[in-house]
Formats: C-alpha cells, structure tokens, sequence
C-alpha cells in the first residue's frame, strides 16, 4: 500500500476521523488515545514510518521501540490505575503496524482470555496456573520442537 493511501500515515490529520488523540510523539514513534473506547487508556502505538509488520522495523525504529513501548506502557499504567498494560498486534486490519496498548483494571471489559472456547484452569505444583482449552488440544510435542528448532536456526545462524 502507498504511504498516500494509508491513513495511519497522515498522522494528527487523521486523528479526527480514528477519534484519538496524539497524546507523544518523538522522532520514530507517535502514542494516540481512543476516544472511543469501552477500555480506559486504550492507546495506539505506531512508528511514523510506513511500516506494515513489526519484522520490517530496522535502525533507529528498532532501537527506540523497547524504549517507547515502556515508556507508553508505565504512564497508561500510572494515569489510569491500570494493574498491567496488554499488548496486541494484528497485523491484517490496517497495513501499518501499531500496537494495541490496553490498560488492564479488574471488572472491566477486557478479557484476559487468549484461546478459544471453555477455559480450564489448572493450578501447577510451582504456582503458576495454566489456561487451556479442551476444545483446542496443544499441538504434538515434536511439531512444537521441530518448529522451536526452525526459530532458533533463523535466530542463531
């Protein structure tokens, strides 16, 4: 998609038509608030840079993303008594990358569900619980690891 086509590149031009406002923005990185959200804080963060998927991101894009994110993150957090911030990326929606940031308070309309259909929770002998669904059993160990292997060839040539 041209940059003149997407409208995440027009920036504060566009912020009308998406009901956010700019609320940061430094060199590489623009941080904007829904205006029409059922989720207090519900923010966006997107780099300036046409960029369709957070793999394309190099050079000081790349750099300064941990930074930014932290950064946006710690103020949703500390503005809106947030007990943690989610963080989404869809990459099919609109062709330019931007984070979902979501400020996470108990009894509010988010869902802390990541898979599909009836969870169960089972509690672990270390503390840690483990959400899963019946209906989506885990994939067979040996695709698991052969894929593993896969990422870590590409990662450690």
């Amino acid at each position: 998609m041209p940059e003149t086509d997407c409208i995440m590149c027009r920036g504060a031009e566009a912020d009308g038509e998406l009901d956010r406002t700019e609320i940061w923005q430094d060199a590489h990185w623009r941080l904007t608030f829904s205006l029409s959200s059922e989720v207090l804080g519900f923010s966006y963060l997107e780099p300036k840079r046409h960029i369709s998927h957070i793999h394309a991101l190099d050079g000081d894009e790349a750099k300064t993303f941990g930074p930014a994110l932290a950064r946006s993150t710690k103020a949703l957090k500390e503005a809106t008594g947030a007990e943690v911030v989610y963080v989404y990326i869809f990459g099919d929606g609109v062709p330019h990358l931007h984070l979902h940031l979501a400020p996470h308070r108990a009894g509010d309309a988010l869902n802390d569900q990541m898979i599909k259909g009836e969870i169960v929770e089972e509690k672990l002998p270390n503390g840690m619980t483990r959400f899963y669904s019946p209906e989506f059993p885990a994939l067979p160990r040996e695709d698991l690891q052969e894929t593993a292997e896969r990422v870590k060839g590409l990662l450690n040539p």
